[in-house]
């Protein structure tokens, strides 16, 4: 399953664009964080109580178009080719941030969002390309670019998106709509096709559909095992936008600055991980040593988050939690092995369905773990309680892992 016969040229060029997609697209959703819930108070006339119930079921349905999309948008991949998709969806993106920048009232605001959430879809897509074009033992290298592109993203995004928002809480959905926009333009005239005719496959809705795509998990045993463990990860992710900002306020009484500060410095560290230490830490342990290691320091650091009494104890865990980012491009690549080419973007497309489906229950699980540990009426003042859920979670994944890739 070797990268098609393409130029080395064609194939620099296309990763780099599928970089920047992933970039603008992790940028124009990371503008609007700092202003979305705002233009939600002011359409309820500042009715903030109500306005964070509907800032909640936006997340959830965000999260929900991504679990039915992605592998459809995936599967679409597989019989169209990457291009069309990946060019597609950057166009619609676009559009959706314009509707959203010129929204009368909350209804259309809500369309907007849904439509977001069924768009980013492309992520699917943008990761099979990864894995047309890349030769297998340096896939994970290139996830874990792919993942520093992220990090990129949610550093800049919402510091761009005060500064415009400061000027006129519609602007960031503008320059979002911009940058999307200019990266289809852009694409359309330098994206090579990465998927040739003949490794196709017919689309069917069966596949696409998010059961039907599951199913390919089912597989083989070792992809549903590195499947289960990759949700374990994604589902510990989600404590962090979870409950974080409302723990350390609450557990270390630091402020807006002091939080912003140390956001900005967890996506600094993880986008040096992801960007310049994947690589040789695959290189030098394998991809199933670099996933088993990686998990395990995710769960030391989620561990210190739990158990840290003072700040300065919660910033010691930041460096390992930031070593954990290299488990999902490892998986990614153990993962991509073991389909053919003309099912990588189904492939993709069932990973951001298992990250969808932690994407909607763990908010539940972090949020009330957090609500009950602190409240008084229950006697068990234990707030780092959805770190340490989080810290087991990862344990759980790196046994999974273990089992799932042993040699026999």
């Amino acid at each position: 399953m070797s990268a098609p016969a393409v130029s080395s040229g064609a194939r620099n060029a296309g990763f780099i664009y599928i970089f920047i997609t992933v970039l603008l697209d992790m940028l124009a959703i990371g503008i609007i964080i700092p202003v979305l819930p705002g233009l939600i108070v002011n359409f309820l006339q500042g009715n903030t109580a109500r306005a964070a119930e509907i800032y909640g079921l936006f997340g959830t349905v965000w999260a929900l178009m991504q679990f039915v999309f992605a592998p459809i948008q995936g599967s679409l991949s597989d019989r169209l080719g990457r291009r069309p998709v990946i060019l597609v969806s950057n166009l619609g993106l676009g559009l959706d941030y314009i509707l959203m920048a010129l929204a009368p009232n909350l209804i259309w605001l809500f369309i907007g969002r849904l439509i977001s959430g069924i768009t980013t879809g492309n992520i699917s897509a943008a990761y099979a390309y990864i894995a047309d074009i890349t030769e297998p033992e340096k896939r994970a290298k290139r996830f874990g670019m792919i993942g520093a592109a992220f990090g990129v993203g949610f550093i800049i995004g919402p510091a761009v998106g005060g500064i415009l928002g400061g000027i006129d809480p519609r602007l960031p959905f503008w320059a979002a709509a911009a940058f999307c926009l200019t990266n289809a333009v852009y694409g359309f005239f330098i994206l090579p096709e990465s998927l040739p005719p003949e490794k196709r496959m017919p689309f069917s809705w069966k596949r696409a559909s998010p059961l039907g795509s599951l199913k390919l998990l089912r597989s083989h045993p070792e992809l549903f095992g590195l499947a289960s463990a990759n949700f374990l990860s994604n589902l510990a992710h989600v404590v962090l936008p979870s409950v974080t900002v409302l723990y350390m306020g609450y557990r270390y009484s630091w402020n807006e600055t002091t939080i912003g500060l140390v956001l900005a410095a967890v996506g600094v560290l993880s986008m040096i991980v992801q960007g310049g230490l994947v690589g040789p830490i695959v290189a030098k342990l394998g991809e199933r040593g670099a996933l088993l290691i990686a998990l395990l320091f995710g769960a030391a650091g989620f561990a210190l988050y739990g158990f840290a009494h003072v700040g300065w104890v919660f910033l010691a865990g930041m460096p390992l939690t930031a070593i954990w980012g290299i488990a999902n491009p490892a998986a990614q690549g153990l993962m991509s092995r073991r389909v053919s080419a003309s099912e990588q973007g189904q492939l993709q497309g069932a990973n951001a369905s298992v990250q969808g489906i932690a994407n909607l229950i763990g908010p539940v699980i972090f949020t009330q773990s957090f609500a009950y540990s602190i409240d008084p009426a229950h006697g068990l003042h234990l707030p780092g309680v959805p770190f340490l859920i989080s810290s087991a979670a990862l344990v759980l994944a790196a046994v999974i892992a273990w089992r799932a890739t042993q040699v026999h």
